[in-house]
């Protein structure tokens, strides 16, 4: 199974980290609240922690320097490039085929491949090698799309077919997949985890953010509103009806 043309295109041409790291309010608190909820469940360095998806290694950097040994797996030749070129361990790969012994990581992240498998069976792969690669007691971390969320941020006509279908395709890139919570729930039931918590990265101030970064035409909107902003992701962490408010859901596992 290979990597999707359009998929590398799509990355070939845009800044995956930067949409992280540039000082976007939005962009810094989907890491915040990423890092947030990882260090939460994380086990304590130095344990073997698997990046899948991992992009050119915003969050395996971060890792890296607190003490975690840190391997980079992605499909874009261009992001392993990147990774290596900051020292970290990266190399070519899916996440659907993982060259890895079984039980070999103490925590595996999948934080970005849910997006473009739009199909169920390599979703279901995806779910099932990260399983197998982490060891019993493991975590598995899981990001997904959330598929209601259009409906709160965008009038575009396609967002009522993304909350009916989870389906997301796109002229100019790839089709992306937008996962209901409940699903991912599902999806790690059905991989043999365990313990599955669904939280909302952005929170519930995400529509609003999103409103004013487009009406004020910048996109630091300021440390102020971004402190708001992670009060309101948190203090939705203990409240799941508030979870459908965020564009991307963290899936918190266990073998």
């Amino acid at each position: 199974m290979e990597l999707l043309p359009e998929i590398s295109a799509f990355y070939d041409a845009g800044d995956e980290a930067g949409r992280l790291t540039s000082g976007r309010t939005l962009g810094t608190l989907e890491l915040v609240r990423t890092r947030d909820l990882l260090t939460a469940v994380l086990p304590a360095a130095p344990a073997r922690v698997l990046d899948v998806g991992g992009g050119p290694g915003v969050h395996a950097r971060w890792l890296a320097g607190a003490g975690y040994e840190v391997v980079l797996l992605d499909p874009v030749r261009r992001h392993v490039r990147q990774a290596r070129a900051q020292g970290l361990t990266a190399v070519v790969g899916d996440a659907r085929h993982l060259p890895y012994p079984d039980a070999s990581f103490d925590a595996v992240l999948l934080l970005g491949p849910l997006y473009h498998l739009p199909e169920a069976g390599g979703r279901a792969r995806a779910w099932a090698e990260a399983r197998r690669v982490v060891r019993p007691g493991g975590l598995v971390a899981a990001a997904a799309l959330n598929r209601y969320a259009r409906l709160l941020y965008s009038a575009e006509p396609d967002a009522l077919d993304v909350a009916t279908t989870g389906l997301r395709p796109r002229p100019d890139g790839p089709t992306s997949y937008y996962h209901h919570p409940d699903e991912l729930h599902a999806e790690a039931r059905r991989a043999g985890l365990t313990g599955t918590a669904v939280h909302g990265v952005q929170g519930p101030a995400f529509p609003a953010l999103y409103a004013l970064e487009r009406a004020s035409g910048s996109r630091d909107l300021g440390d102020d509103v971004l402190r708001t902003a992670l009060a309101a992701a948190r203090y939705a962490d203990t409240r799941p009806e508030l979870t459908v408010t965020s564009l991307h859901l963290l899936a918190l596992a266990h073998r």
